[in-house]
């Protein structure tokens, strides 16, 4: 029975992306949500909020699958998609209950309430919220691997990525003076990070290379023979979602937490795939 579940599990969720195991991703993916959004309720948090905060989880992530992409780390179930989304999920989760626990200490320190109306270290403090202790957790387990793997990168790619990316978003940034949906940190932070999935992508696949491993785009590229369709794909179905969202949900928490796990969608294949190239291509 456990050696049919493992070669059932390699061979249908460990082997690659398929229609199968998308569908499968996707359901556990909106059951996550849910729960999530409950879990936000009850701390009286507007998981947009995070946005920042996660960014060093996220960074972790993909960082381990590029390393993992390189052969630097060896080819693990937890270290590759699904399992590496739920070990860096639960670091955030725990992180973020750490912090609050820490905001909760200091903020019911009378002793510290009273210094921090006299001194600017104290008032410092009072003001140190969770998010804050969520990045420098996060800083501290990023750190050594850095150290330890990421010594020699590939800057010509780097800058390559980088310039696309940071010119496309500022022409993002432009068309939100005419168009409202992008005249917004959240929703323009949302683009851009899907900006940076689809220029990795583009480059990666038309110049480097390199494969898409996702069912869909790759069904797509396959009959354009670019993958520089992932552009307009993106920015149509992105916008789409963004519009849906502000138009008619008006539960903050669950418009924080879809927008939230948008965002994610786009920046960790994006990190994934610019760390695996600038690592890989030396």
């Amino acid at each position: 029975m456990n050696s049919y579940l493992i070669e059932f599990l390699e061979q249908y969720f460990f082997s690659g992306y398929t229609l199968f195991n998308t569908i499968v991703y996707g359901l556990i993916l909106i059951i996550f949500i849910l729960i999530l959004i409950k879990g936000f309720k009850k701390l009286k948090i507007i998981p947009s909020q995070l946005i920042f905060a996660v960014i060093p989880f996220i960074l972790i992530g993909s960082l381990i699958r590029a390393l993992v992409d390189n052969s630097y780390l060896p080819y693990s179930w937890f270290l590759i998609t699904p399992g590496i989304y739920f070990i860096v999920g639960f670091l955030t989760i725990v992180s973020m209950l750490i912090g609050l626990f820490i905001e909760k200490k200091i903020k019911n320190s009378a002793k510290i309430r009273n210094l921090a109306k006299k001194d600017k270290f104290y008032k410092y403090l009072y003001d140190f919220d969770f998010r804050k202790i969520m990045v420098i957790i996060a800083i501290i387990v990023l750190v050594p691997i850095i150290c330890l793997y990421l010594k020699e990168i590939n800057i010509t790619v780097l800058t390559q990525l980088i310039s696309i990316w940071l010119i496309l978003t500022f022409i993002f940034y432009l068309i939100g003076f005419k168009i409202k949906i992008y005249n917004n940190k959240m929703n323009l932070s949302i683009i851009s990070a899907h900006l940076l999935d689809a220029t990795t992508t583009f480059l990666a696949v038309d110049f480097y290379g390199y494969s898409e491993q996702h069912v869909l785009p790759n069904l797509i590229y396959s009959h354009i023979n670019s993958a520089i369709s992932i552009y307009p794909l993106k920015i149509i179905v992105i916008s789409l979602a963004i519009y849906t969202i502000d138009e008619y949900i008006d539960d903050e928490t669950i418009k924080g937490m879809l927008k939230l796990a948008i965002f994610i969608l786009g920046l960790a294949p994006g990190l994934r795939n610019l760390l695996t190239m600038i690592i890989g291509l030396n």
